[in-house]
């Protein structure tokens, strides 16, 4: 599993104009091979910033899947106008967890912070 990361800049005054396009694109995303699933989410100290994170089965179902289909030319002419700079896109792949219900092996081997 890969998770796509990009914060979004768009102009506050088009958000709702935003809102609508990403409305119309997001079957287009879902409907690709390797897709899993994707969340939208504004600011709220930074209302022109989004931040879409979406799920990918592997890298190459986003990089050579989607972005090398035809139909990433419609999510483009939907969306890709919004964005003032264009923003960079990341992928992240999960880190396993301790499975006692700590947060991290890091945090489990730490010392207690003082009070």
């Amino acid at each position: 599993m890969i998770i796509e990361h990009a914060l979004l800049p768009v102009a506050p005054d088009r958000a709702m104009d935003f809102e609508a396009a990403f409305t119309a694109a997001r079957p287009i995303i879902e409907s690709m091979p390797g897709f899993r699933s994707l969340s939208l989410s504004r600011g709220i100290e930074s209302p022109g910033s989004y931040l879409l994170l979406v799920v990918w089965e592997q890298l190459e179902d986003h990089v050579d899947g989607f972005r090398g289909s035809p139909e990433y030319q419609r999510w483009k002419d939907l969306l890709h106008h919004f964005y003032e700079p264009f923003p960079a896109v990341e992928h992240f792949a999960p880190v396993p967890l301790a499975e006692n219900g700590d947060c991290d092996t890091a945090a489990a081997a730490a010392p207690p912070r003082p009070q």
